[in-house]
């Protein structure tokens, strides 16, 4: 049977599987590698700044909710004549407690909120509602420290 130009094929009729056409372009193993180890470098200069950022933004957060829990207070006091007591905490800012002749509250819109670590605020009244203290423990969770870890309070 004879062979027709067409099933008749030479060395150099065959593809080239190994060389790259036009429409075959890509990256090859070393390009992306170097990609890749320009981005790990880029991200381990860049993502210690971010992460002391982050500590910043919540401290910074932290003061304006006790700046808006100490406005609120105030308002309790002006209204009842005394900060709320210890037994009734921080919830006197927003429901009336037992007792208390003046109030008009709610005297914050959302509620009590934790601190930007999750965790509550630390109320402490003095004597009969005379004064008060608020803070928030920081990032640790415990009493002192330093920087992000150092105790928030008014």
């Amino acid at each position: 049977m004879p062979h027709t130009a067409s099933q008749h094929q030479t060395a150099t009729d065959r593809p080239c599987h190994p060389c790259r056409t036009k429409t075959e372009a890509g990256f090859t193993l070393v390009e992306l590698l170097v990609v890749l180890v320009i981005l790990s470098l880029l991200a381990a200069l860049v993502g210690p700044r971010v992460v002391g950022y982050m500590g910043q933004s919540k401290v910074k957060a932290a003061h304006i909710q006790i700046d808006g829990f100490q406005t609120a207070l105030d308002l309790f006091q002006l209204d009842v004549g005394r900060y709320p007591l210890q037994s009734e905490g921080l919830d006197a800012l927003v429901a009336a407690p037992a007792g208390a002749t003046g109030w008009a509250g709610p005297y914050l819109d959302k509620g009590i909120t934790a601190d930007p670590w999750g965790a509550a605020y630390i109320y402490k009244a003095e004597g009969n509602g005379a004064g008060f203290q608020l803070l928030s423990l920081g990032a640790d969770g415990r009493e002192g420290g330093d920087a992000e870890n150092a105790d928030i309070g008014n």
